[in-house]
């Protein structure tokens, strides 16, 4: 029985060790940025969930005020129109901190991929059919 032959050479990594070194240096640089943006992302993501509950805490006070006479809900409509388009800009910045392409790429690549090679297989079959 034939055992591995061990390589007569060691790789060019495991010879050089300041190269090893600076390949790990880069990588615990580049996961410590990713860290920090982690980090600030969720920060953000928190202030912009907790300013979303009090313009939604405003918006039912606006609500209930509706009653008032009609002189004074004048100022309370562009109030709540201005706390509804705030309330969208903060949902889609939500949003878009939760779907980024990074998160969409895969799934895009893998359907074109077994979509064109749905289209080249059906293009065969229906040519081999007649």
């Amino acid at each position: 029985m034939k055992t591995p032959q061990e390589p007569s050479e060691p790789s060019a990594t495991s010879s050089d060790p300041h190269l090893n070194e600076a390949d790990i240096e880069q990588a615990i640089a580049a996961a410590e940025r990713s860290l920090i943006d982690l980090k600030e992302r969720f920060a953000q993501i928190q202030r912009d969930q907790q300013r979303q509950n009090e313009l939604q805490q405003r918006q039912k006070q606006i609500k209930k005020e509706q009653r008032l006479p009609i002189s004074q809900r004048q100022p309370l409509k562009a109030e709540l129109k201005r706390i509804k388009t705030e309330l969208e800009t903060i949902e889609l910045n939500l949003e878009s901190r939760l779907f980024s392409w990074g998160s969409l790429k895969e799934p895009f690549w893998q359907a074109v991929r077994f979509g064109g090679l749905g289209i080249v297989i059906g293009w065969l079959l229906r040519s081999c059919g007649g």
